[in-house]
């Protein structure tokens, strides 16, 4: 069997905060995701953002297509909104209570090149699913969520109860004590950083990069005191106070 993720060492991923990265976070969280031009440089100017930094960066990402701009507002392009979508499942994800059932995706496609393959591996690990082997992927079936039209033209899906005890093939699936390792690591980090908007805003776009990698596994699969629920609690709280203190208004 396979991990899908890597078992990493505990340590929280935090990245050196570009304009762009600022640019996405901001917009990433806000609902809808736009923002005039004036609020984006009095947001960035607490986080160590130039304004002429800021204007580069802006027409950098509509030229890429990241962004699209209408009278000095930019608003996420179509592609972000998906990214923001699950963003969003990320840090709220829909469950419902779990009868044991797993889901099963097996890969039918063949021919692919690596490019085609890379991406429809990052697809169902969006999807929260785990390779047990290659083109077999699992999870267990209490997670809602859509899953894209167009993989039904290269896997099957089906339900399944594996003869392994779903609590050692969950763990075999997962690496749940790094992952639970990591997120402590974050909430102590989140907390540490409250004054610090910079600092902070630093933290949360690790920690939500970090709740996108949860499994979100059912109570009875998981090890006790699972810290996925306080670290999407702490997201939620923190990114709430620092997008109003960044812009003077909630998100």
């Amino acid at each position: 069997m396979r991990m899908n993720v890597s078992e990493g060492t505990g340590e929280a991923d935090l990245r050196p905060l570009s304009a762009r990265s600022v640019v996405l976070s901001l917009l990433l969280g806000t609902h809808p995701p736009e923002l005039a031009v004036r609020d984006l440089l009095r947001a960035v100017e607490p986080l160590g953002v130039a304004g002429s930094t800021l204007r580069a960066a802006l027409s950098r990402m509509v030229a890429a297509g990241d962004l699209r701009s209408t009278d000095a507002v930019y608003r996420l392009s179509d592609r972000l909104l998906d990214r923001q979508r699950r963003q969003d499942a990320a840090v709220h994800p829909e469950t419902r209570p779990w009868d044991g059932d797993w889901e099963m995706t097996i890969v039918t496609a063949t021919g692919r090149g690596p490019a085609e393959r890379a991406e429809l591996r990052a697809e169902l690990t969006a999807l929260r699913l785990a390779e047990l082997r290659e083109g077999v992927w699992l999870r267990p079936a209490n997670l809602l969520r859509p899953r894209p039209h167009e993989l039904g033209a290269v896997v099957r899906h089906f339900t399944t109860r594996p003869e392994e005890p779903a609590r050692q093939l969950a763990a075999t699936l997962w690496p749940l004590a790094p992952w639970a390792k990591t997120a402590e690591a974050l909430l102590d980090r989140i907390t540490a950083t409250a004054a610090h908007p910079s600092d902070r805003f630093t933290v949360l776009a690790a920690a939500v990069r970090h709740l996108l990698a949860d499994p979100v596994l059912p109570p009875e699969l998981l090890p006790t005191d699972w810290p996925g629920p306080a670290l999407r609690t702490a997201y939620t709280r923190h990114r709430r106070e620092l997008i109003a203190t960044v812009l003077g208004s909630p998100a």
